[in-house]
């Protein structure tokens, strides 16, 4: 899940004391890690996903020019959030101001629209195509539409209201950035209780509020279309939004967060589609049928977009104690054990009433064969969590909200799992890897966002454990 919870008494439960060097280099180790990120590695504070060894190439989801940022994560949010949670864990100031740092790169990409797309412009000339909110009107030619996929919107946010706390509330571009772009989540919510998959204030539908259904048929040629303003749970995007709702409301305690979250959580009760399937499709159309999206993505229902909804469905239910909210899951679960591949996973797609598992070939014609699969989208989810969805809900049937379950962000970490990581740091604080820039073909040493998240996130979550026993 989104919404962390670091269980440091846990933690220090498990904890067997450290020789005092160790605990030496890992703050050594963690400080010089940070900022080498961010006094080198950082443009305008942001970031993007990989980087070759020496700092030349930089890449996101494709290549990015030398005053590009990245929203999507793992990029700026995510690196951000990282050095947010090593100030929390160990009270250094310079891991707030880097994580402050990330953020106003964030209040600069901001758009008018109130969400963020997938990346951030600093080049003036480039900048001139976004309707970017703090360099005043927009031009006409400028785009103003915010994206909800793949977290892009939701991270944003949760890093600002989480640097507004830290901050309490007195960097004002940040608060501002944060409220704003609240308020666009919530204005740009449909009627019956739905996000699209973007928003730009003009696509607000008014639908009557309705139960999902079958189509009588639906066509087996991608038909095209504005696919993106379709209701949209693909890749997380309507979870995500529910739970920085929800998170806002813990955060501000204003109801009106909770309360958007709680519609959207209606709207997802009315999705489920009815027998012999009752699971969750990626998007819907008006009427409420399964849709179509990309050339790869046919209306069927998803795997792991129901695996994902009984996650927020679950944490609705903990956030509200409403238990309506728990009332879909056992058909759901019972949908995905009998919906098991026979050499175990899940198709990602069954078509609709047969639920045959469907798939695509190369050339995107539908198939109930997984022989001729393209290699950029993947089609068979190996494991979408069952066992751990049973559990959580049989945690949340018992009331035991207090209780939950591991997560990796409280799992102990080992002295000789913190020597390897300091071990593997260079001179520069970097963590560099062999890897692969795709976009520019380059086969070599790396730095990734990612390994700097993971090894900053294990890092500070050894000291935290550290603060609260004695060294030997």
């Amino acid at each position: 899940m989104l919404i962390r919870v670091v269980a440091v008494t846990m933690l220090t439960l498990s904890f067997t004391p450290v020789r005092a060097d160790l605990r030496q280099e890992a703050e050594a180790g963690l400080k010089k890690a940070i900022a080498f990120f961010h006094r080198q590695v950082a443009v305008e504070g942001g970031y993007v996903y990989s980087y070759s060894g020496e700092l030349k190439l930089r890449e996101g989801e494709g290549k990015a020019g030398p005053r590009t940022v990245w929203v999507q994560p793992p990029g700026t949010p995510a690196v951000g959030d990282a050095m947010l949670e090593a100030y929390e864990r160990t009270g250094e100031q310079a891991y707030l101001d880097a994580a402050l740092d990330a953020g106003r790169a964030l209040v600069r990409g901001q758009m008018h629209s109130g969400g963020w797309t997938n990346r951030i412009e600093f080049d003036p000339a480039l900048r001139k195509g976004f309707a970017y909110r703090v360099d005043g009107p927009p031009g006409k030619r400028a785009r103003n539409i915010s994206s909800f996929d793949d977290d892009q919107t939701q991270s944003a946010l949760r890093l600002l209201m989480r640097l507004d706390r830290a901050t309490n509330e007195t960097d004002k571009p940040i608060h501002e950035a944060a409220m704003y772009g609240l308020d666009a989540v919530i204005r740009n919510q449909h009627r019956n209780g739905a996000w699209s998959q973007v928003f730009d204030g003009a696509h607000v539908r008014d639908d009557e509020p309705k139960p999902a259904s079958y189509p009588t048929d639906w066509p087996r040629q991608h038909p095209g279309g504005d696919y993106w303003w379709h209701y949209t749970f693909n890749d997380g995007a309507m979870a995500a939004v529910i739970e920085t709702l929800l998170e806002a409301e813990r955060l501000y305690g204003n109801p009106k967060y909770k309360e958007a979250a709680i519609r959207g959580g209606e709207f997802i009760l009315r999705a489920q589609m009815p027998p012999p399937q009752p699971s969750w499709a990626q998007q819907y159309n008006a009427d409420m049928h399964p849709a179509w999206a990309r050339k790869f993505e046919p209306p069927a229902v998803s795997s792991s977009e129901t695996a994902g909804v009984i996650r927020i469905l679950i944490a609705l239910n903990q956030a509200t104690g409403a238990e309506r909210f728990l009332a879909p899951v056992p058909a759901a679960l019972d949908w995905l054990k009998k919906s098991a591949l026979p050499g175990g996973g899940h198709a990602r797609f069954y078509e609709l009433q047969t639920n045959k598992p469907l798939y695509l070939t190369r050339d995107y014609q539908l198939t109930y064969e997984p022989n001729d699969l393209p290699t950029h989208y993947s089609f068979i989810q190996k494991d979408v969590g069952l066992s751990r969805l049973e559990r959580q809900y049989r945690n949340a049937m018992s009331h035991n909200n207090e209780s939950r379950l591991p997560t990796e962000s409280s799992r102990p970490v080992s002295d000789n799992e913190v020597r390897r990581i300091l071990d593997a740091l260079d001179e520069r604080g970097a963590w560099v890897e062999q890897g692969a820039l795709k976009s520019y073909g380059h086969v070599g040493p790396i730095i990734d966002s990612r390994t700097f998240i993971r090894n900053v996130d294990r890092l500070s979550r050894y000291l935290a454990v550290l603060r609260a026993a004695p060294a030997r």
